[in-house]
């Protein structure tokens, strides 16, 4: 029978690995990742790390050095069973580098399943390194206890992001303008219930873009409160929020597979 352990044994380093998980396997380690244990964390061959490849679970592995900059794993034993995340959404229009990076840090560590970078009217940027934004997220992962990474989907326009979203799934959109009830008012009642947040640009939505919300039966706008927060603030705590007052708990099971 499969078992969590919470022994201090259990609570070194934490990588997460593209390999197939399994009891004897050894894993071979990017460069990157034999030097952040070597040098960043001083393990040596003998120490124990947990790996987690987001389908697998989590084991426990033991190091073995095989150079200045290389080193292997050797798994031993599933500490703890596979969880399959069906957190929120995050879509979020498409700004500068560090706050996007910000963003997608904590939004992994509130425990997003998806983000979405969205094109809106007022957007500043139109490029992105969805290869870097992966592996901040996975850092984050790996930092957060989380059994899994979220999904980072290549940017979509603002008209096909509604387009394509999921009619059962709510969607709530903060309006800058403080015309729309606060958000702990507007979502009494929503608990369990499948959601995603969509958070503007600086500047916030166009007036176009705020009325258009309007015609969507699934979209509900919301207010975060008297003060014009920067779009980096208003995903953290919007998400924060949202967790509170929706909850996530009864949105992790674990996978029988």
């Amino acid at each position: 029978m499969e078992r969590e352990h919470s022994s201090p044994k259990y609570r070194g380093p934490r990588l997460f690995v593209e390999s197939k998980l399994a009891s004897g396997q050894a894993i071979n380690l990017h460069r990157e990742q034999a030097r952040y244990l070597l040098t960043v964390m001083r393990r040596s061959t003998g120490s124990t790390v947990r790996v987690f490849n987001g389908m697998d679970g989590e084991w426990s592995a033991t190091l073995v050095q095989t150079g200045r900059d290389k080193a292997s794993l050797n798994l031993e034993e599933k500490i703890r069973v596979q969880v399959v995340s069906e957190g929120p959404w995050l879509a979020f229009a498409m700004i500068k580098r560090a706050p996007t990076e910000l963003i997608v840090e904590k939004a992994t560590e509130l425990g997003v399943s998806i983000l979405q970078p969205v094109r809106t009217s007022r957007s500043n940027s139109d490029r992105l390194n969805c290869q870097r934004l992966s592996r901040i997220a996975i850092e984050a992962a790996e930092q957060s206890e989380r059994m899994d990474a979220p999904q980072i989907k290549e940017p979509t326009s603002l008209s096909e992001l509604l387009s394509n979203w999921p009619k059962e799934r709510l969607l709530i959109v903060g309006d800058e303008t403080g015309a729309s009830p606060p958000m702990c008012d507007a979502l009494k009642g929503k608990a369990r219930t499948s959601y995603g947040l969509l958070i503007g640009p600086e500047g916030g939505f166009t007036s176009d873009e705020l009325n258009g919300f309007n015609k969507i039966s699934f979209v509900q706008k919301i207010s975060l409160g008297p003060r014009v927060l920067r779009a980096e603030t208003a995903a953290i705590v919007s998400l924060a929020l949202a967790q509170a007052i929706i909850g996530d708990f009864d949105t992790i099971r674990g996978n029988e597979g």
